[in-house]
């Protein structure tokens, strides 16, 4: 579903030449769910954002899907794919603070022009226990609310892949806790290959492996995602 072949970036700084990832190779399977780990600075965001097209290599190749060659594609081009396959669960949620809550789970589906988009939308935030709160605003939810907005939109699109980046990290322990099990219960519904980045050890632990990141490397795969954090 995912394959690197030797992806680095690098970028020049008024300081020189900066390497930020460097001879990344690793390959995550269809339905598979992967940690991305390390400490802050160690390359893993980029890793992630470079994995979902929303930025280049410097070198190196990613495949998605068995056979899109990401690497070799203009941006409009990887945007089509993303719109196709992928679906995004951020720190900060990333709603659209003019739009309900309603609104911004049809969105994905509005943009393919799914006639359906408004009534998946509703089923879906029924789904996340929201259906009391469609029409209010991101203003007015909560912020564990406003993250099951977001995990509701990122499914919307019924993504082949889902990227979450510390979707746990502007939470408390107790609503952290209640979202990873939301996200694991829709990701398996969904069959949903996962991908996320993050520094809670519960949040590993639940994944099937994880990959460590350290100063830009990839130093191991380990199956006990919770011992790659500790």
């Amino acid at each position: 579903m995912i394959k690197t072949n030797n992806v680095s970036k690098v970028v020049e700084t008024s300081e020189g030449r900066l390497v930020i990832l460097e001879g990344i190779t690793l390959e995550i399977n269809q339905g598979e769910s992967v940690a991305i780990v390390g400490a802050s600075g160690s390359g893993k965001t980029t890793l992630l954002s470079l994995l979902a097209g929303l930025d280049s290599p410097s070198d190196g190749k990613i495949v998605l899907g068995g056979d899109q060659d990401i690497t070799v594609m203009s941006e409009a081009q990887r945007a089509k794919l993303r719109g196709e396959m992928v679906g995004f669960v951020f720190q900060t949620f990333q709603l659209l603070s003019s739009l309900s809550a309603l609104e911004n789970v049809m969105l994905p589906g509005e943009l393919r022009g799914d006639p359906q988009a408004e009534h998946n939308a509703k089923k879906l935030l029924d789904r996340v226990g929201l259906g009391h709160r469609l029409q209010h605003y991101p203003r007015q939810l909560s912020g564990g609310e406003q993250q099951r907005v977001a995990i509701a939109r990122a499914f919307a699109s019924n993504p082949k892949i889902l990227f979450a980046d510390e979707p746990t990290g502007n939470l408390d322990a107790k609503t952290g806790a209640k979202i990873i099990d939301l996200l694991f219960e829709l990701n398996a519904d969904f069959g949903t290959t996962l991908v996320l980045v993050t520094h809670d050890a519960r949040l590993a632990a639940r994944c099937e492996r994880s990959i460590l990141i350290d100063a830009g490397h990839l130093v191991s795969e380990a199956v006990d995602a919770s011992a790659a954090i500790a």
